[in-house]
């Protein structure tokens, strides 16, 4: 059974940190591709950060650029989020989501508050 289960996110004031963590079991984690995204309320879903099966590359959304770092560690199958200077704009529902041959799995989400 696939599943991406993702978790870390919780209510943090403006410029605090927060760690993301996306664990996946039930597939080959080493060869797909993993990507964060988020969505806030009454907004689409958008790109934040993608990372490639070996982590060879890495792509920034240009909101995030600087404060946010996406890495992964393949023998503990899991993908992280690094967030700092956090802002209020950040406030969203967090997933993560793997790819490989066009083949999706998504988690369902962690919500980050990012709020006095």
């Amino acid at each position: 059974q696939v599943q991406l289960v993702e978790s870390g996110g919780g209510l943090v004031q403006p410029g605090g940190s927060l760690r993301l963590s996306c664990v996946a079991s039930g597939f080959r984690f080493s060869v797909y591709a993993m990507s964060w995204y988020r969505q806030a309320p009454e907004k689409e879903r958008e790109l934040v950060a993608d990372i490639s099966s070996h982590a060879a590359s890495t792509k920034y959304a240009d909101s995030v650029k600087g404060r946010f770092t996406i890495s992964r560690d393949n023998a503990k199958n899991t993908v992280y989020l690094q967030m700092n200077s956090l802002q209020p704009e950040d406030t969203a529902l967090y997933f993560c989501k793997a790819e490989a041959w066009g083949t999706r799995y998504w988690g369902q989400g962690t919500q980050v508050t990012v709020s006095l």
